[in-house]
């Protein structure tokens, strides 16, 4: 199940405040600018800093190309 549209129009990555990429296939939200990497579990972003996973190159630029290749727009424009 993916979560709510209505909850991706105003999600925002805890630590800058931007809008961060949705993965609803690996459970896992994304944030490029800062490579941070939040997981969902049971339907429920996990938004905690400290436990977000932070991401290499060659894993950051397969999520990115991703992306790109599935339409996975961010979260919400600035």
């Amino acid at each position: 199940m993916a979560l709510d549209q209505r909850l991706l129009d105003i999600l925002a990555c805890p630590s800058d405040k931007g809008p961060l990429l949705y993965f609803a296939d690996s459970e896992a939200l994304y944030n490029p600018r800062l490579r941070l990497r939040y997981r969902v579990e049971n339907n429920i972003p996990v938004m905690l800093i400290d436990q977000a996973t932070t991401l290499g190159d060659a894993e950051h630029d397969e999520l990115v190309q991703l992306a790109e290749a599935q339409g996975i727009t961010p979260t919400f424009s600035v």
